[in-house]
């Protein structure tokens, strides 16, 4: 068994392929016998040390647990291929095999690592990232991230590159991963910035600092602590052999403090207190809990039901039953009553004047508009008048806008019931919709579209009698109010959740990063 072990060593150092599978034709077995052993240099380690593609290709084939395998040194065959400068090798490799860029070696560096504590290979550094994203959350034994090795040995443009990367990334995790990469505590509890500042390097640490406050403007938690208790600020306080007041002046502008200055409340202080409610918050924390669970089906087809709804009633309330006024109207029957003249009917519009000019057909006698009064004598008497009158016998009036259907109680009904619906279609809308900027731009418009129900509401009740009228201000005074509440304290029940999942998972490994 020695000897063909041997063999294989040799075979795979000159990168022979049909030298190869003689050795197969003796044993068939003899990659799986390599492989049970744990440390050990496969004829993929040695291959790749040599730079010989095309055998390290047939041999990724063959057996793939070749290239996650680790030699005695504790280093896989993408480590060597860049220990060595095989460029050209580690390009093929990752092409074949995208997760190559995550192996760890020894002390937990990865390929990424090694290439930005090099720093003499943009490019790559780039071609790592585009294949892997998820490989710049990898991090060290001394819980190092990528940008934390890159100021370590004074990377500078690689660190820019990562910052940068970083800042105009658009994929599905992005936004987290932005956040946690560029706050990540070491062992140390150091951040970047508090790498960065800490460099006696003005020059560079300046660049550094410019770079990262301009990428990730108010991403970048300028006030957090180390172990030491110190704040960036804190570090440049203790800088006074360094003329770092260019730095001070970009933290001061961002409104970093001391570490003495901030608040020493604890951040579960929000679990020490009692609930103000013990009901209300019963129900928070059960429709906060129901909500987070259901599943993207579900959530989706309740979403579609709750816009449908939404849509339905706020047409209602737009054409009500029985349609809306199309003008003002205010009539009444007028009489012009004279000396011995018969009565005469008329109509005139409300506020009209009639006019007649004192003595036409009645001498002497003043000419007025009476409104809202009706003057009614005994059939066949006669009555002469001293003056012209004109009386006035006001019918119904309607406004234009207004439902012709205002004054029955069934409208009333489907005021009532038709509010309600709208008004819990859209806290459900307001529930299911994402958390984060996007939800909460979208509770923003849902509480226009609120706002023009209101409205719109208001303009069809206009001077309407009980019990329409009294449907209105329950709406704006109780019921979206409280309901506007009650969503939004479920609301901030899941986002404080989120926020302790994100926390939680920042202190966690590779599988807790890919259970986001």
């Amino acid at each position: 068994m020695d000897e063909i072990f041997k063999r294989m060593k040799q075979v795979s150092e000159s990168g022979d392929i049909d030298a190869f599978y003689i050795l197969i034709r003796e044993d068939v077995n003899l990659l799986d016998h390599i492989d049970k052993i744990p440390f050990v240099d496969t004829p993929l380690h040695i291959a790749t040390s040599a730079g010989h593609i095309q055998f390290s290709l047939e041999m990724m084939g063959l057996k793939p647990s070749f290239a996650r395998k680790r030699n005695l040194d504790g280093f896989s065959p993408i480590h060597l291929a860049l220990q060595n400068g095989h460029i050209k090798l580690v390009r093929r490799l990752i092409q074949a095999d995208g997760n190559l860029v995550r192996v760890k070696g020894r002390e937990w560096l990865t390929p990424l690592h090694f290439v930005v504590a090099k720093g003499d290979d943009l490019d790559l550094l780039d071609e790592f990232l585009l294949i892997c994203p998820d490989s710049l959350t990898d991090v060290t034994i001394q819980n190092e991230t990528a940008l934390h090795i890159a100021l370590k040995y004074d990377k500078l443009d690689t660190f820019k590159l990562l910052v940068g990367w970083l800042g105009s990334n658009w994929s599905e995790k992005a936004s987290f991963y932005e956040r946690a990469i560029l706050n990540w505590k070491d062992d140390e509890g150091n951040t970047i910035l508090h790498i960065a500042v800490s460099k006696n390097e003005t020059q560079a640490s300046t660049l550094a600092v410019k770079h990262l406050l301009d990428w990730s403007y108010n991403i970048v938690n300028l006030n957090v602590k180390n172990l030491e208790g110190k704040t960036a600020w804190d570090i440049l306080q203790g800088q006074t052999h360094v003329d770092n007041s260019k730095i001070r002046d970009m933290l001061r502008r961002d409104r970093a403090k001391s570490g003495s200055s901030l608040s020493t409340v604890h951040c579960c202080e929000n679990y020490l207190r009692s609930p103000f409610s013990r009901v209300v918050g019963s129900l928070v924390k059960s429709w906060a809990r129901l909500i987070t669970a259901l599943s993207d089906e579900k959530r989706n087809a309740l979403l579609v039901v709750a816009v449908l709804l939404v849509t339905v009633t706020y047409q209602a309330v737009l054409s009500p039953p029985g349609g809306i006024w199309q003008d003002d109207t205010n009539t009444c029957n007028n009489t012009h009553e004279g000396s011995r003249n018969p009565r005469t009917n008329y109509q005139i519009e409300l506020n009209s004047t009639t006019t007649q000019k004192a003595g036409s057909g009645h001498p002497g006698i003043n000419d007025r508009t009476q409104f809202y009064t009706t003057v009614v004598h005994p059939a066949g008497s006669t009555q002469l008048r001293t003056d012209n009158e004109t009386q006035c016998n006001a019918t119904a009036t309607h406004i234009a806008g207004t439902a012709i259907s205002l004054e029955g109680k069934m409208f009333s009904f489907f005021l009532i019931f038709n509010s309600l619906t709208f008004m819990f279609s859209n806290i459900m809308i307001w529930l299911l919709v994402p958390v984060g900027e996007i939800g909460f731009l979208l509770v923003a418009l849902t509480l226009g579209l609120c706002a023009c129900y209101l409205g719109s509401l208001t303009v069809i009740t206009k001077n309407a009698t009980m019990p329409a009228s009294f449907i209105l201000p329950v709406m704006e005074v109780c019921f979206y109010p409280i309901a506007i509440c009650f969503a939004y304290q479920i609301r901030t029940h899941m986002v404080q959740f989120r926020r302790l999942q994100d926390s939680t998972l920042r202190g966690l490994q590779i599988q807790s990063w890919e259970k986001i």
